[in-house]
């Protein structure tokens, strides 16, 4: 194999793992609905960026949850009214592209509450799936 055939399948191999235009942004808008549905007190709309899927990962605290019908329970459990929810702010750190479809993000978030406030940090996977950008795993301490 000579140089430029090296070179040549380089670029092929990773043409596919650099952010497409527009990507970081979307993925930055679909934090803002998390943000947005959060601080209005709706789960479901909340929960509406993640992968509605019994393959869904989140972990947490208290271990691994999987599904997103029971990503939801946890979070009714866990915020069960508006003051325990309090108001939320993400802090992105870092969203980086694993490769094609798919996003890596991780931040700092906030909740504000007059119990007291809470904070701690995140690890996301984002897919395509459907055109859409969704949170496929969630790892939130």
């Amino acid at each position: 194999m000579n140089k430029y055939s090296f070179l040549i399948l380089f670029c092929i191999a990773f043409t596919g793992f650099r952010a497409q235009p527009g990507d970081v942004q979307k993925i930055q808008a679909v934090m803002e609905q998390q943000t947005t549905a959060w601080n209005q007190g709706n789960l479901e709309a909340f929960m509406d960026t993640y992968w509605k899927n019994d393959s869904l990962l989140f972990v947490g605290k208290k271990g691994v949850t999987y599904g997103w019908q029971q990503t939801l329970d946890h979070y009714r459990k866990a915020y069960p009214s508006r003051d325990e929810m309090g108001q939320l702010k993400f802090t992105l750190l870092k969203v980086q592209p694993l490769g094609p479809g798919f996003y890596n993000v991780v931040g700092k978030w906030q909740l504000s509450r007059k119990m007291g406030d809470l904070d701690g940090h995140f690890t996301l996977v984002f897919k395509k799936i459907a055109g859409n950008w969704k949170i496929i795993q969630d790892h939130s301490s």
